[in-house]
């Protein structure tokens, strides 16, 4: 056996207590090391029946040999005779297995520049499950970071037991991402790689306004109001579609909150990000009509309501058109990834014109048919005059008939 003291152990326990490891894991590895030691030390590495075995009491660490009492040995690296495991131990019978330590004499520093590289292998791949692990259950949560240092293609933010990245489509647009300030970040994605997990996150997803509200709304966390959906253009506007379970309470109410507290902690969390709520209805007009507010509706038809196929055509007054197109398309963009339907907007005197046009061409189509009667009219007129070219001809050959037979006759007299 080699003595090895309580070092270790007081090394392991602060080894855990800094990296989340356990003090288990790493003895187990500290054994996997000296049996693949003594197996190369051997040069049978196949050796199935080695195993190191560690005193946590005594401080001590041996490789043993597991060997089959029979009573005549011709294998002896798995077989024992039963007269040498009666020395080992005295109940021992044919067939039963013993443990002889078969440790090398000055074997500790071959055994410790073995262990060093497992030990280190096995520490990376605990630390490596541990962390995906642990990120993986919260995939799809909101965690606290702090900005570590900023790339050219993405900011690297530490977020406890490994950094994070949140590449540049992540980022709100005009962000200054300073070193060293804390931020909330949405878990994105953990990709498992040969190193530590690979950890994604954002904070232009839609759902980090999702988590938001659900940490600062109750009613949201308890049920009671429901977010049925969300479009964000981050670092701009976004737009939340709530509805209440329970008649007494209001969901845009309740997502406001008392004097607009709560409304306002998530609009600065956000940087001073635009939030429209809106209450949503099972109703396609009436959730279209609150989609695109602040603007004010006058009309909404319905051209198409199919599964793959959702129109609506959507007038407002004159002066509110700009309100509901918004600034470069932002307002009725967003309302149609809220609701889901294709939303074209004129205004009145737009819908007007179009009205007056489709009159104009209705009035055309009527007229149409006088046309065709024109056209047959022509037909006519045209079968007219062919018989009367025909009639002419018979008269023109009549006439010569005529003439020819007085001269005939005068030719005759002569």
């Amino acid at each position: 056996m080699i003595k090895i003291g309580t070092a270790l152990f007081e090394a392991a326990e602060q080894f855990e207590r800094e990296k989340g490891i356990s003090k288990e894991i790493l003895i187990a590895s500290l054994c996997d090391a000296l049996a693949a030691a003594y197996k190369k030390h051997i040069k049978d590495k196949d050796a199935t029946n080695v195993e190191a075995i560690l005193d946590e009491q005594a401080g001590e660490i041996g490789v043993f040999r597991t060997k089959v009492v029979v009573s005549n040995v011709e294998d002896e690296n798995t077989e024992i005779s039963l007269t040498d495991a009666k020395e080992i131990d005295e109940d021992v019978e044919l067939d039963d297995e013993v443990k002889i330590e078969v440790t090398p004499e000055n074997f500790g520093r071959v055994a410790a520049q073995s262990a060093k590289q497992v030990i280190t292998q096995r520490i990376r791949e605990a630390e490596r499950k541990m962390v995906l692990d642990e990120f993986m259950s919260k995939k799809g949560t909101l965690i606290t970071g702090i900005i570590q240092r900023r790339t050219d293609r993405a900011v690297i933010v530490n977020i406890g037991k490994t950094d994070a990245i949140m590449p540049s489509r992540e980022q709100i647009p005009g962000e200054y991402y300073k070193p060293g300030n804390r931020i909330r970040v949405f878990v994105l994605d953990v990709k498992e790689t040969s190193k530590l997990p690979q950890v994604i996150v954002s904070q232009a997803h839609a759902e980090i306004v999702r988590e938001l509200f659900e940490l600062e709304v109750p009613e949201i966390e308890d049920g009671i109001v429901e977010i049925k959906s969300i479009a964000r253009e981050a670092g701009f506007r976004t737009k939340l579609a709530v509805w209440s379970n329970d008649p007494s309470v209001d969901s845009v109410g309740a997502c406001i909150g008392p004097r607009g507290n709560r409304i306002q902690t998530i609009v600065g969390e956000l940087k001073n990000e635009k939030i429209d709520i809106v209450r949503y209805s099972q109703d396609p007009v009436e959730y279209i009509v609150n989609a695109l507010s602040p603007a004010r509706i006058i009309s909404v038809d319905i051209l198409a309501d199919e599964e793959d196929r959702k129109e609506a055509f959507v007038i407002v007054p004159d002066d509110q058109l700009s309100l509901a197109i918004g600034r470069e398309g932002q307002n009725v963009r967003l309302a149609h990834r809220l609701t889901g339907w294709k939303i074209d907007i004129k205004s009145e005197s737009q819908a007007r014109e179009i009205e007056n046009r489709q009159m104009s061409e209705i009035q055309y189509e009527q007229t149409a048919p006088e046309e065709d009667y024109i056209e047959e009219d022509e037909d006519n007129i045209d079968e007219i005059a062919q018989e009367a070219i025909e009639e002419t001809s018979q008269m023109d050959v009549d006439e010569e008939d005529t003439i020819e037979e007085p001269i005939q006759e005068e030719n005759e007299e002569v």
